[in-house]
């Protein structure tokens, strides 16, 4: 598969989501992506810098002109922690860690991510707004609650299968009713 058609798969993904999840400006919306899966691999263990640059080009401009953060999940050598921007980070109070992701050690899609961002740092843990898991990467370990999947029109991204969820308030107390979308945002 050509790089550029993973862009655009990850483009359009990125988009479909964003107007399932009607995110606001300034939250966070987490994408845990395996580049060995995209390429065809196993995870972890066929990690490509290029597909994972390849999907950072589809999915940070759209969030970038919404004013929302991308978090990019690392994988398990770096207990699946963060990369976010400095910014987002003081402005949700989490606690900074010092650590920089490589290839083999965080994975290509965190390297990059780290190397594209203004003023990248580490944290261990957030709660998204939403988020896409592209690889079977396991992102809900950083999605608010309550995460409901969201289903695109995409399955996949390049030989990857693609997961996605928006969060929504828990609903506590009471009988159950219909609630329209926009009073479970």
């Amino acid at each position: 598969m050509e790089l550029s058609e993973l862009t655009a798969q990850a483009r359009r993904a990125t988009e479909e989501l964003l107007e399932a999840a009607h995110l606001e400006k300034g939250d966070i919306f987490v994408v845990g992506c395996s580049s060995s899966e995209i390429t065809g691999g196993r995870i972890g263990h066929h990690s490509s810098m290029e597909a994972a640059a390849a999907v950072l080009a589809g999915v940070l401009p759209p969030l970038q002109e919404r004013g929302i953060y991308l978090a990019a999940q690392c994988c398990e050598h770096l207990n699946r922690a963060i990369v976010l921007e400095r910014e987002a980070a003081r402005a949700y109070g989490y606690h900074i860690v010092a650590a920089i992701p490589q290839p083999h050690a965080g994975g290509s899609w965190a390297t990059n991510c780290w190397r594209t961002f203004r003023d990248p740092v580490l944290v261990e843990e957030i709660r998204a707004a939403a988020g896409m898991d592209i690889g079977g990467t396991l992102i809900g370990m950083h999605l608010r609650r309550v995460a409901v999947p969201v289903r695109l029109s995409l399955d996949h991204i390049g030989q990857a299968i693609l997961l996605c969820a928006r969060t929504r308030p828990p609903f506590i107390g009471g009988a159950r009713a219909v609630y329209s979308e926009e009073e479970t945002r």
